[in-house]
């Protein structure tokens, strides 16, 4: 594998995030617990998010509209200011959440700086991300940061644009499935799965990849051999 440009996926793929998006719907569940069951007011939080991607798209701050959006539904429309505010207080915490490494990324990262260019490409809200790269140490790594506000075949497409890469020289790196790897083999690029312990009902698949330009790992280390 010979790849002109590397690209990771930043949360769950570099640090921590999901984790943090449990807690924050857990805490939410507690707040309207005499309202619904937690695995009735979840459901009502994917619906909103799902149907708010076009509108909002990705990130915490969309996140919690979207709660906002469930807490109305839920209460009829009858939550009080208070509740709003315990609400945003949620969403706050979420985007001042310190950022953890995942186990040994940064040592693969010094490994491969200077042979590739390497590119973070991710979803969510711009600020934030450009946060928690500052907040991760890592950023001196990357070449460049891309913060996409979705991950499907054309955003790729516009990105190798920028980036003046070809499919055929471009390997992506993450956790999702369906963000990560479909659309770039889809494309004519390379694409390498690193699962991570949970993932957003959203980013789930009900089938098996099988492509020439595709690999899975359990750990990030493990793709050094194909590249060094």
């Amino acid at each position: 594998m010979t790849p002109k440009i590397i690209a990771f996926d930043a949360d769950d793929t570099l640090w921590h995030n999901e984790p943090y998006f449990d807690e924050a719907q857990e805490r939410f569940c507690v707040l309207f617990q005499d309202y619904a069951s937690s695995q009735e007011i979840l459901g009502l939080i994917l619906n909103h998010q799902v149907k708010n991607l076009p509108l909002y798209g990705f990130g915490i701050k969309a996140f919690t509209l979207s709660m906002i959006e469930t807490a109305l539904q839920l209460t009829n429309h009858q939550i009080s200011g208070k509740g709003i505010e315990q609400i945003l207080a949620i969403g706050k915490d979420l985007l001042q959440k310190p950022v953890k490494l995942l186990p040994n990324v940064e040592s693969v990262l010094e490994q491969l700086k200077g042979k590739y260019k390497l590119v973070v490409a991710t979803k969510g809200d711009l600020k934030d991300q450009h946060r928690k790269l500052h907040d991760s140490g890592i950023g001196p790594f990357f070449h460049h940061i891309e913060v996409l506000s979705d991950k499907a075949e054309l955003d790729y497409e516009k990105m190798l644009g920028r980036l003046d890469c070809k499919p055929e020289d471009f390997l992506m790196i993450g956790n999702s499935l369906k963000s990560d790897v479909l659309p770039v083999l889809n494309i004519g690029g390379h694409a390498i799965h690193i699962p991570y312990h949970t993932t957003w009902e959203y980013e789930k698949i009900d089938f098996e990849i099988k492509h020439d330009n595709f690999k899975s790992f359990e750990n990030i280390s493990n793709i050094l051999p194909l590249l060094i």
